[in-house]
């Protein structure tokens, strides 16, 4: 087994100890680097061989920026609908078709899902091919998925396939 198994989670791990503890001192150093060692080091056995490989940094930041607006957006859409009339609400379950089938991929949809207000990842088919999601106000379904499909899942698949 390597030392590093995964520089760049030793290296995130160090420097969030660092920013949690706001401090660069010497202990603090030091921990920050036991840490950014040994936690990657022991849970390296638990990755298996199936790792997520990632490619277009470009597409990575694109799509963070594209989460982070819907993210704000969403927030003061869903507002706006709580503050409104309950009559106007039309909440349901929706199964979204995956193109996608990298298990980091899927994964990573789930949770972009679940982070923007107004929906929620509820359960995904055994065979990875449907996402079902949950969404606080539906007008119409077809543009839902296609929404989801096109700002999330195509930069996803950019990435992971």
């Amino acid at each position: 087994m390597k030392l590093l198994p995964s520089p760049l989670m030793s290296l995130v791990i160090a420097i969030t100890w660092l920013l949690l503890n706001n401090s660069v001192s010497p202990g603090n150093l030091l921990l920050a680097a036991l840490f950014g060692i040994s936690i990657p080091w022991f849970t390296d056995r638990f990755r298996g061989e199936d790792r997520a490989r990632m490619k277009r940094p470009g597409t990575i930041i694109k799509l963070g920026l594209i989460v982070l607006y819907d993210i704000v957006m969403s927030n003061i859409t869903v507002a706006k609908q709580i503050l409104g009339a309950e009559s106007k609400l039309n909440p349901q379950f929706v199964w979204v078709p995956l193109t996608i089938r990298d298990p980091h991929g899927i994964a990573a949809l789930a949770g972009i899902i679940t982070m923007t207000p107004g929906t929620l990842s509820a359960d995904l088919t055994q065979d990875r091919t449907h996402l079902l999601i949950h969404a606080f106000n539906v007008d119409d379904e077809a543009e839902l998925i296609a929404g989801i499909k096109a700002r999330y899942e195509a930069p996803l698949l950019e990435i992971f396939e």
